[in-house]
């Protein structure tokens, strides 16, 4: 039987194959850290939403009561003793401080993937970040650090 000469070969030489590896597994080295960086960013959505679907309804109780306290037989949406807490997503918001007629205080707390995450928000609309997971950066009193290595 006659040998197949080297211009009929088919295939793939090893040192092919062998680049074609290196090219994959650089690329998987780049893509997969950013890849889990902007599904963390994704999850933080949950947290901004969730903090200003509980503003909008304080703010819409004080229109209505002119107090974000109880009024009489109205019951503030930051009253703990009916809800003390609401989810969105993998945050919980609840109410911190005391609650009176002129201020209130929102927080989100991360758990689960978002775990590390805490964001606040009050009755001035001013944004804080209170704590972040190691590597996100610092923490910022005037707005939401949502990317990680965003500054204050």
């Amino acid at each position: 039987m006659p040998r197949s000469s080297p211009a009929n070969a088919r295939g793939f030489t090893l040192i092919e194959v062998m680049i074609t590896v290196a090219i994959i597994a650089i690329l998987a080295a780049v893509a997969i850290p950013q890849y889990r960086d902007y599904v963390s960013r994704s999850r933080l959505a949950d947290a901004s939403t969730g903090l200003a679907t509980m503003r909008a309804q304080m703010e819409r109780y004080y229109q209505d009561n002119r107090t974000y306290a109880d009024s009489g037989t109205f019951v503030s949406p930051c009253n703990n003793s009916v809800v003390s807490t609401r989810t969105f997503g993998n945050f919980v918001i609840s109410c911190t401080g005391t609650l009176n007629a002129t201020q209130f205080t929102l927080r989100a707390v991360g758990s689960g993937p978002s775990s590390g995450f805490t964001y606040t928000v009050n009755h001035q609309d001013v944004r804080a970040t209170t704590a972040l997971p190691t590597g996100w950066g610092s923490t910022c009193a005037s707005k939401w650090i949502m990317k990680k290595g965003d500054s204050c």
